[in-house]
């Protein structure tokens, strides 16, 4: 847990809570399906984590923002709004700057709208810090993202086609399992078991020093 106090906050325990103790894909199991649909190429899953962590970012300096304004009975809708401006912002963007990518996930960067995690940082965090906590877990949170969706797309890529951010790599004939989606569940399982086993033997154990 982060560090509070009326004047100091840890704000580095704050990031590496999210990339690490929270990370979204690794530990709370969350966002699971866009994670495994563009993560077939390094540079869409990279893409995406990108498009997530500014999202959440953006997002948890609004929410922080706007917090005493908010009326708890419509906070939900409130969140959701917030959330839904800061997407279409992103996709608007994405589409101009690299339409090619676009055209293979632009349905995904609008399914940002409905990550749990995003929501919940709004809820459990932002509406309860001021900005600059606030922007801190969601930097956390959305490197932690970013971090997972570069993991897995960097060994289904490179397993699958054989290649790098579309470079080819490897000249051995690729396992095109690593590319479809039962491909995608099996390295995010494998993935997810190392993650927490790295997470077990040197953070915690080190926690305890």
């Amino acid at each position: 847990m982060a560090q509070h106090s009326t004047n100091t906050i840890n704000y580095k325990e704050l990031i590496l809570n999210g990339i690490i103790k929270e990370n979204t894909i690794f530990k709370l199991a969350l966002s699971l399906c866009p994670a495994i649909a563009v993560t077939s190429g390094l540079k869409n899953g990279v893409l995406m984590g990108v498009a997530v962590l500014f999202v959440q970012v953006m997002v948890n300096a609004t929410i922080s923002l706007m917090r005493n304004f908010i009326h708890p009975k419509v906070r939900l809708p409130i969140f959701m709004l917030v959330i839904s401006g800061w997407v279409t912002v992103t996709d608007l963007s994405m589409a101009a700057a690299v339409p090619d990518v676009y055209k293979q996930m632009g349905l995904y960067i609008q399914l940002i709208v409905a990550f749990a995690s995003i929501l919940a940082r709004a809820e459990m965090f932002a509406s309860k810090n001021k900005i600059a906590p606030s922007m801190a877990d969601g930097i956390g949170m959305g490197i932690g993202f970013l971090f997972a969706l570069t993991v897995i797309s960097f060994f289904r890529e490179l397993i699958g086609k054989g290649s790098l951010w579309g470079f080819p790599i490897i000249n051995a004939k690729p396992l095109l399992i690593a590319i479809l989606p039962a491909g995608g569940f099996l390295a995010v399982g494998m993935l997810m078991a190392l993650f927490n086993w790295i997470d077990i033997r040197f953070f915690k154990k080190g926690a305890h020093h």
